[in-house]
């Protein structure tokens, strides 16, 4: 397949972001040797995206300054694509999600994975559809958890042995009114975002809370009794690496007030609604035959951080986007600038 040349690449490609370009090849991409150039151009709009004149764009995933892997693994992704699809593919690493969601909503991005927090704000404009969602544990969605010390004033409604919760939501949640709460960090939805909205939901007051810049952190917090007086993490936060060797009894002393459904998905694989839905299913399936080479799973794990996707409908987004819609916090300021 011919490649592009630079300059044709710059009078056609446009952005919103700088972007670092790569091409792709249908055989196999050997590391590249050369520093991706920043370009900003104007849009050129063509009834026939995929073609020469009109390339796919790739995303990476943000970063201001790539480095040689994740070019690579880009040019890995879309050479695959290339020569699975025949459509023309070109590469960018776009310097923040905000911009990447921009990209997405002037026609500057086709392809790209997208934060939960993301995907809801380009959805907003209905500028993607999920394509495919990133699968952890066999799972595409987790939850969050209530947690506090077992020696303090508060009752557990969680059962631990049969994993569910005992009470109502308002019975469990009332006992933290005017209490003040440990949250992870300003934009993690297990730790701060979803609790919040549950609260909200429940019409429970709470004073301002400590953020602690790590899950781990706060069962630290709510071990200890001496920050705060109740902490919201993921599940199950008890659990991690980081608290085995200093609280070997954290399981019993740290107890679980109140337990969420599963809501809260992983990161994804996007396409632009701009494209046509056959198109979208072509590069769907064409995704699925990658992750099932040893050299496209390294390289969209390099990209992206995922290890395993798993076909998805925008609906595993629903009870996700309600518990953020009723945190009150802006979406915008959730999405790395």
């Amino acid at each position: 397949m011919k490649k592009l040349s630079l300059v044709l690449i710059l009078a056609i490609l446009g952005c919103t972001f700088p972007l670092q370009l790569t091409l792709g090849t249908p055989t196999p991409v050997p590391t590249p040797t050369r520093t991706p150039i920043s370009i900003v151009a104007t849009p050129l709009s063509t009834p026939e995206p995929g073609t020469e004149q009109n390339p796919l764009i790739l995303a990476l995933g943000p970063s201001s300054r790539p480095d040689s892997e994740l070019v690579s693994a880009g040019e890995t992704i879309a050479a695959f694509i290339e020569s699975h699809t025949g459509y023309r593919v070109v590469t960018v690493a776009p310097s923040s999600e905000s911009a990447l969601v921009d990209a997405f909503r002037t026609g500057n991005a086709h392809i790209a994975s997208l934060s939960p927090f993301g995907y809801l704000l380009a959805h907003k404009d209905e500028s993607v559809a999920v394509a495919l969602a990133s699968v952890r544990d066999g799972q595409l969605l987790y939850g969050f958890q209530f947690i506090v010390n077992r020696d303090g004033e508060f009752k557990s409604y969680f059962d631990e042995t049969r994993n569910e919760n005992t009470e109502e939501l308002v019975t469990a949640l009332e006992q933290f009114t005017e209490k003040k709460p440990c949250w992870s960090d300003a934009t993690s939805p297990s730790g701060y975002v979803l609790p919040l909205g549950l609260l909200n939901q429940a019409q429970v007051e709470v004073r301002s809370g400590a953020f602690l810049e790590g899950q781990p952190s706060v069962v630290r917090a709510v071990y200890a009794a001496d920050i705060c007086d109740f902490g919201a993490t993921f599940i199950d936060a008890r659990n991690s690496p980081a608290l085995e060797a200093d609280y070997p009894d954290v399981m019993d002393k740290v107890i679980v007030v109140w337990r969420s459904e599963a809501v809260i998905p992983y990161e994804n694989i996007s396409l632009s609604n701009r494209l046509p839905l056959e198109m979208r299913r072509v590069l769907q399936r064409a995704f699925i035959d990658l992750m099932l080479t040893p050299e496209g799973k390294a390289a969209i794990q390099t990209a992206y951080g995922i290890n395993e996707l798993q076909i998805a409908e925008d609906s595993i987004y629903d009870e996700f986007k309600n518990y953020v819609d009723a945190s009150k916090l802006d979406l915008s300021d959730l999405v790395q600038e």
